[in-house]
């Protein structure tokens, strides 16, 4: 049932980051997951985005490894723009064609065939799903004002705190956003090839 996935992927062991859970990235049934050449255009259309928001996380990594190392001149500022840049204008529109095109498919469907919650308040895992939305556009928001207060504090003290505080938020940001990827595509892409029918798939 769904609302094992959900509970499953979302508890928390000793020890275990709040977003990166040992269980996130074994959810049950992944096994099943269904191959990229099988999917819907639609949902092979938002795997294909997934692939480059992946590739722009690594980027971004490698921006925040080199400064880490001590690098922060113009090639820095260039590439963490260029991020958030993408963020604002690509992320943001997949993220809205998911919440108004595609979840409110799934989360409909889910509760119809019992797939949610069985607690005094039903949720399924859009509901999840669109919450780690909200979470990582807070994060990102975040991010890119301590990277602002940082080019602009005259202290070097003070630079210091801030720049470790962007840095260690940019990474819990990029692990939720991984974690996030990962469960759409193994619960709710496999979820919707395996129970949409062709006027579910026609809607989208």
């Amino acid at each position: 049932m769904m609302n094992e996935t959900i509970d499953e992927n979302m508890n928390l062991d000793n020890g275990a980051s709040p977003y990166s859970p040992p269980e996130a990235y074994h959810p049950p049934k992944v096994d099943d997951e269904v191959p990229y050449e099988e999917l819907h255009p639609f949902l092979q259309s938002l795997t294909d985005e997934h692939k480059e928001v992946s590739e722009k996380l690594t980027e971004f990594e490698e921006t925040l490894n080199m400064m880490e190392q001590g690098k922060v001149d113009r090639e820095i500022d260039k590439r963490l723009q260029s991020f958030f840049e993408y963020f604002d204008e690509d992320l943001r529109v997949h993220n809205l064609k998911e919440e108004k095109i595609f979840f409110s498919i799934v989360s409909e469907k889910m509760n119809e065939d019992g797939d949610h919650s069985k607690g005094l308040e039903e949720f399924n895992a859009v509901d999840i799903l669109e919450d780690e939305h909200s979470k990582f556009l807070q994060m990102a928001a975040v991010t890119f004002n301590l990277f602002a207060l940082f080019s602009r504090i005259p202290d070097e003290r003070s630079r210091v705190i801030i720049l470790d505080a962007a840095i260690a938020e940019s990474r819990a940001f990029v692990e939720l956003l991984r974690v996030h990827i990962f469960r759409e595509e193994t619960i709710i892409f496999t979820y919707a090839h395996r129970n949409f029918s062709d006027e579910d798939f026609a809607k989208l």
